[in-house]
C-alpha cells in the first residue's frame, strides 16, 4: 500500500540490502551482442544503427583525443535511456530518480573532463575563469562567479535528470489515481482523464530518451572545452 506519493521513489530493499546496484545492470540483458555473421537480425541492425548515429552526432565536433571517450559515453547513454524507459513500466523502480545515483555518475565524469583540461591545456582551462578584456576591478568577483559555475555543473547534471523524471512519475501517479477514483462517480470525466494520462505517458517516453541524451550531450560539451 502506498502511504505517500513519494514512497514510489524509495529504494527497494532485500534483507536490508539496496537493490539499486542490481537494477542498474539488468537492462544490459535486453541488448544483443555482435555476432560474426554476414547477415544480422533486425534488432541487432537497428541497435547498431542507433548507436552509430548517436556516436557520430555527439563526437563529430570533438577532436581525435576526445573521441576516445566514445565508448564510455555511448554506454552511459544506453544505460540511462534503458533505465528511464523501463522505469515507466508498472511495478518497477527507476534508479535515476535517486539523486545519489545521478550524482555518482555526474561528478566523476565531470571531474575527469576538468582534470584532462588541466593536463593538456592548463592555460586555456584557467582562462575560462577570467574572460579576456575584463576590467581590473571586476577580476576577483568574476573569478569567484566562474569558479562557482564550474563546480555547480555536476550538481546541475544530477538535479536536472532527477527532477524531470520525478516530476513525470508524480504526474502519472496523480492522474492515474484521479482516473480510477472518478470511474464510478463520473465515467465521462474519468475517460477524459485516462486520455490525458495516455498523452502524458507518451510525453514521458520522449522525456526519458531526451534526458539521457541531454546528460551525455552536456558531458561531451564539457569534454570539448578541455580537450
Amino acid at each position: 500500500m502506498t502511504l505517500t506519493l513519494f514512497d514510489q521513489f524509495s529504494t527497494p530493499m532485500l534483507m536490508y540490502i539496496p537493490l539499486t546496484f542490481l537494477s542498474m545492470f539488468l537492462p544490459w540483458a535486453l541488448y544483443t551482442s555482435q555476432q560474426k555473421k554476414w547477415l544480422m537480425n533486425r534488432l541487432t541492425t537497428l541497435q547498431s544503427w542507433a548507436l552509430w548515429s548517436f556516436t557520430k552526432q555527439i563526437f563529430s565536433p570533438i577532436n581525435v583525443k576526445g573521441q576516445e571517450w566514445a565508448l564510455i559515453l555511448t554506454s552511459m547513454m544506453t544505460l540511462l535511456m534503458s533505465i528511464n524507459l523501463l522505469g515507466l513500466l508498472p511495478y518497477t523502480f527507476t534508479p535515476t530518480t535517486q539523486l545519489s545515483m545521478n550524482m555518482a555518475l555526474a561528478v566523476p565524469m565531470w571531474l575527469a573532463t576538468v582534470l584532462l583540461g588541466f593536463r593538456y591545456q592548463v592555460t586555456n582551462s584557467l582562462g575560462h575563469l577570467l574572460p579576456e578584456g575584463t576590467p581590473t576591478i571586476l577580476i576577483p568577483p568574476l573569478i569567484l562567479i566562474e569558479t562557482i559555475s564550474l563546480f555547480i555543473r555536476p550538481l546541475a547534471l544530477g538535479v536536472r535528470l532527477t527532477a524531470n523524471l520525478t516530476a513525470g512519475h508524480l504526474l502519472i501517479q496523480l492522474i492515474a489515481t484521479a482516473s480510477f477514483a472518478l470511474t464510478t462517480t463520473m465515467p465521462t470525466l474519468s475517460l477524459t482523464t485516462a486520455l490525458i494520462l495516455l498523452l502524458l505517458t507518451i510525453l514521458e517516453l520522449a522525456v526519458a530518451i531526451i534526458q539521457a541524451y541531454v546528460f551525455i550531450l552536456l558531458l561531451s560539451l564539457y569534454l570539448q572545452e578541455n580537450i
